[in-house]
């Protein structure tokens, strides 16, 4: 029998990609779909009922889904960022753990009460981070864990993506930094190996922008371990556009890494013993680390429900994914009071 029976909340695109994986393991079973929209849950039912869900019910709120008595105990929320906090403390109080889609929530308050919920209901919360779970991220941090290019002192990090989403998100008043920013964030802090202790940020919406709030942002991060991470990011930028694993580059004592969010990380390194104004440098592309390992949401699902096996906090847990959206609340606020903050 199935270890996890799962209430899948959230039936939109993203709720997709997790149904799919979900439904690949043979410890998870299904029992139930919820939406706000039931006929998207509907939907879902009906895409998937030959591999597992034709006695799937459906549910249009989460809190009817949770008094049916099925006996769910894992509940996976891809709901809009606004809808987390009530999804998230509702399955906990529930006696469910949570495995949830990002941001967290859209405010510090309510992601501070989700970790609270968490915690005195003595279950699991862990949140989606889908990017560190690639092979060239990977390959960054162990780069920088093997001092290649000695102690790291900066990330940079750029982000410049068109992205006609239509929906929740063209009204967003952060969208950038709230809803896809936090992505880049964890990264950040995924390859600095530190948490950060202030941000300048200033956000702007350019001309010919689509979105209602800040589609566009530039940010200075400054680290414990003295890393300083710059963020330079749009969702409504046409043409030349980067990955959506974002261009990177590391600098450290003797040398560089570059990656493209696509193909291997390259990085250049000043010649031992090297002298004059212009250091000559070695070039190495650097083999992709974990490439033999599930990757993106596969991976970080892996993660989350090895974690739920092994009775210990994911690697997403909330409590460490919430120094990244201290990131992104502390942004938010730097852009509103136009100057630096300290984070707390």
């Amino acid at each position: 029998m199935a270890k996890f029976n799962i209430l899948l909340v959230g039936c939109g695109g993203m709720g997709h990609v997790w149904i799919k994986c979900i439904l690949q393991r043979q410890d998870c079973r299904v029992l139930g779909l919820c939406d706000i929209i039931p006929e998207k849950a509907r939907k879902m039912k009906e895409d998937y009922t030959g591999q597992g869900l034709a006695d799937c019910a459906v549910f249009g709120n989460i809190t009817d889904a949770l008094a049916a008595g099925l006996g769910f105990n894992v509940v996976i929320d891809c709901t809009t960022p606004e809808a987390h906090e009530h999804v998230v403390t509702g399955a906990l109080k529930a006696g469910c753990d949570v495995l949830g889609e990002k941001p967290m929530a859209a405010t510090r308050e309510e992601a501070l009460n989700q970790i609270k919920t968490a915690d005195a209901c003595g279950r699991r919360y862990s949140v989606m981070q889908n990017r560190i779970y690639l092979p060239g991220m990977r390959t960054l941090r162990k780069a920088v864990d093997d001092k290649i290019i000695g102690r790291l002192g900066f990330i940079g990090s750029s982000f410049f993506i068109g992205a006609h989403f239509g929906g929740f998100r063209d009204l967003m008043d952060n969208v950038l930094v709230l809803d896809m920013a936090i992505h880049t964030f964890y990264q950040a802090r995924f390859i600095a190996g530190s948490n950060p202790v202030s941000v300048y940020c200033h956000e702007f919406n350019p001309p010919g922008s689509w979105y209602k709030g800040a589609a566009n942002a530039v940010a200075i991060f400054e680290f414990e371990n003295g890393v300083v991470y710059n963020y330079q990011g749009s969702w409504c930028a046409e043409g030349h556009n980067t990955t959506w694993e974002c261009d990177w580059r590391l600098c450290g004592e003797v040398g560089s890494i570059k990656w493209d969010g696509k193909t291997a990380p390259v990085a250049q390194i000043v010649k031992p013993g090297a002298t004059g104004f212009m250091r000559p440098f070695d070039e190495h592309i650097l083999p992709l680390f974990g490439e033999d390992l599930p990757t993106s949401h596969a991976g970080c699902i892996d993660e989350m429900f090895a974690a739920l096996n092994e009775n210990r906090p994911a690697e997403t847990d909330c409590h460490e994914n919430y120094y990244s959206m201290n990131m992104v609340y502390g942004a938010i606020e730097s852009a509103k009071l136009q100057k630096k903050v300290w984070l707390r």
